[in-house]
């Protein structure tokens, strides 16, 4: 029985007396399945099936669910329509896993007050409320994110309290798989932190790394993440041993690493710790053979994270301009709350910033952008690994619809969008750690897919068109999804 985008299962029972009149209904109930049942099965017929794995597509396939998994996928002729199971016919369209952005930040925003060290609104927003309220309502984003294709995220950073998201999520179909790093382990001591709660954990010495890497095994984290940041006050050589200490102790207790370090020196430093994963770009020089090398050789995925920047000089250049930005939102995912805070962005009145600092930060984000683009141009060339990730959660990088520019603008950068949908599903499935159950479409693996009504193998911006969103095998329509009566694009 469906109710709009809520579906319910279980069991209907009746009971029919022989009367005079004919039959009669006595008692009729309906007892809802037990929290944890599997969906009813399902099958999507006629859509042209883009798996994932970069093997060309297949037209007028079949895509058979039964439990929440994929049961058969391929040809009608490999896989024939069982019988007295429901069907959704989808000709016309194409089917793809459901996107994964392997970097965001549940304990931000989208917006300032998540991040008042860029523009400072605790005078209107308490950081402390902020951060309650991001704890109290990640539903919030959930539901953007599945509104917007995205049936997986992997948060690299935040407060402890996002661990708890991972089994809040798995279970529930209108939120996205969640791994979680917890808090950063970071050469720089960042004061963004709450009284009784830290998501930056300062690497000062030796003790510091190897308790901080002991207290995040001990709550299971999904990954031990640094934020390696160069910082002049500090010998450079003495941070790099911090992270490669951070990878020595990581690797004793099986936990991945991954890295936050966006120059060339820092980026190598990391690779050759054992990072698993760079979530951000290198931005300030060109990658060299000597990269392109280490990368290769140690299997290091790649997560170019192109936009970010352009989130802060959009959010900049509105207050400093009071005009109000636009939302790329073309499938009305994004929250009221959310709407109206970025609405309120022109109203903030330019004296909150140094104009000069900004104008020169943002010709530094405009510089590294042509630097992240020809790196990536580069290191996929060199055939290493690439996932799509956002940063979603910084200032106009919202939760969700973000995913889009992000992939047009590693189409921009040279990628072709089918090697761009392999980023954004398999190769992203490695980077959080869920290859074996996530990002293809492959019997045994979690029925979470993507109905598009464009091909998306044309252009990745084709993406947009969402037309069904699977989670776990509850399919859902846009029209079901979304959260405001039309989506705006920028």
């Amino acid at each position: 029985v469906r109710y709009g985008e809520d579906e319910f299962s279980g069991l209907s029972e009746r009971l029919f007396i022989d009367t005079a009149e004919g039959w009669r209904i006595a008692v009729t109930s309906a007892f809802a399945a037990p929290p944890g049942t599997p969906p009813p099965p399902r099958v999507l017929v006629g859509g042209t099936l883009i798996d994932g794995t970069g093997a060309p597509p297949v037209a007028d396939s079949v895509v058979v669910i039964r439990a929440g998994t994929i049961d058969c996928v391929g040809t009608r002729k490999d896989c024939p329509v069982p019988d007295g199971v429901e069907t959704l016919d989808i000709s016309g369209h194409w089917i793809t896993p459901g996107l994964i952005d392997a970097h965001v930040h549940f304990s931000q925003t989208g917006w300032a007050d998540g991040r008042p060290d860029t523009v400072d609104v605790r005078d209107l927003y308490p950081y402390e409320k902020v951060q309650s309220d991001l704890r109290d309502d990640p539903d919030r984003w959930f539901r953007s994110y599945i509104c917007s294709g995205v049936t997986a995220v992997f948060d690299v950073g935040g407060y402890p309290w996002t661990w708890g998201l991972r089994e809040k999520a798995e279970s529930d179909t209108r939120a996205p798989h969640v791994a979680a790093a917890g808090p950063l382990l970071t050469t720089l001591d960042h004061w963004l932190n709450l009284p009784a709660e830290r998501q930056f954990l300062y690497l000062a010495d030796d003790k510091s790394v190897r308790s901080s890497v002991d207290y995040l095994a001990a709550h299971d984290t999904s990954a031990v993440k640094v934020w390696f940041i160069n910082r002049s006050e500090r010998e450079f050589e003495e941070m790099e041993k911090l992270v490669i200490l951070a990878g020595e102790e990581s690797r004793l207790r099986g936990v991945p690493l991954i890295v936050h370090a966006t120059g060339l020196r820092e980026a190598k430093s990391a690779i050759r710790a054992g990072a698993h994963l760079l979530v951000h770009s290198v931005d300030d020089l060109p990658v060299d053979e000597e990269f392109l090398g280490l990368a290769r050789d140690r299997g290091t995925i790649y997560c170019p994270t192109l936009l970010v920047g352009d989130g802060y000089r959009r959010l900049w250049e509105s207050v400093l301009t009071g005009d109000g930005p636009a939302i790329d939102d073309p499938n009305g995912c994004v929250d009221s709350r959310s709407r109206s805070r970025l609405a309120e962005t022109a109203a903030l009145g330019g004296d909150r910033l140094d104009r000069e600092a900004i104008e020169s930060s943002i010709a530094r984000i405009r510089k590294r952008q042509e630097v992240m683009a020809e790196n990536l141009e580069k290191i996929h060339a060199a055939g290493i690994p690439i996932a799509m990730g956002t940063d979603a959660g910084n200032p106009m990088t919202l939760h969700g619809p973000s995913v889009y520019a992000e992939m047009e603008a590693m189409q921009a950068a040279g990628m072709t969008p089918m090697e761009i949908v392999v980023a954004a599903t398999r190769t992203a499935a490695r980077a959080m750690g869920r290859e074996e159950d996530l990002g293809t479409i492959e019997a045994g693996k979690i029925a979470d897919l993507l109905v598009v009504a464009k091909n998306p193998i044309q252009a990745v911006e084709n993406l947009r068109a969402i037309r069904f969103v699977v989670r776990g095998g509850v399919i859902r329509s846009i029209d079901e999804l979304r959260v405001s009566p039309s989506g705006s694009a920028e």
